[in-house]
């Protein structure tokens, strides 16, 4: 599988937006939006009838409470989205949603959130994003021991003969990023890094030879 590295965008508001994805084109077909309620999180991101620039390929990470009613909503628009497990009661309710739904099951977990809590439902699950930050800001602390619970995902994945794969997400900066890479991410979310730097070009080709 080609390396993939996807520019994350948080926004306030459409202009913020329009002018983030004009940004990001610039590095990659794949953007990353960063949703917060102020509830599962205490930010508020995107939390407005907003508009996509087209011809690019969007994944959605669901900080929020009630993910079902922003897919339904954006549906035509995001081909991936990606709720946390940490909201639902029973997450198959989640799977079996998706199947319904005919997308991509997919599922986020916080740093608190242990393997063993989330590995029943990975044979059914087509994307997990592991979370290495406190959620709903920028340039938050990177937590290292997260690389453990990627490392045991991964071992169960190449156990169970599964197609999941591992998305890392937090402070993805050629430190970090050669870590995930060693522990056995296969995509991976970079925000600040990319987003905030003056070049992004030239920090997306950091990235990518931290992890050649």
């Amino acid at each position: 599988m080609k390396v993939q590295i996807w520019p994350s965008i948080m926004a306030q508001n459409q202009r913020e937006l329009s002018i983030q994805l004009t940004k990001a084109s610039t590095i990659s077909k794949a953007v990353h939006l960063d949703i917060t309620d102020g509830k599962f999180a205490p930010s508020k991101v995107l939390q407005f009838p907003f508009k996509l620039k087209r011809g690019l390929e969007y994944s959605a990470h669901l900080m929020i409470k009630s993910p079902h009613k922003f897919i339904k909503k954006y549906k035509k628009r995001i081909q991936l989205f990606i709720p946390h497990i940490e909201v639902f009661k029973d997450p198959s309710t989640h799977i079996k949603f998706c199947q319904k739904e005919k997308i991509v099951s997919s599922f986020a977990v916080l740093p608190e959130t242990s393997f063993t809590s989330i590995k029943k439902y990975l044979k059914e699950t087509d994307y997990i994003l592991v979370l290495t930050v406190k959620p709903g800001f920028y340039g938050s602390k990177f937590q290292k021991s997260q690389l453990k619970k990627i490392q045991s995902i991964k071992k169960y994945i190449i156990k169970n003969q599964l197609n999941t794969k591992i998305i890392i997400d937090g402070s993805m900066n050629p430190q970090h990023i050669k870590l995930a890479n060693k522990a056995g991410a296969d995509i991976f979310i970079s925000g600040s890094f990319l987003m905030k730097s003056d070049n992004p070009k030239k920090a997306m080709i950091e990235l990518k030879k931290s992890i050649k």
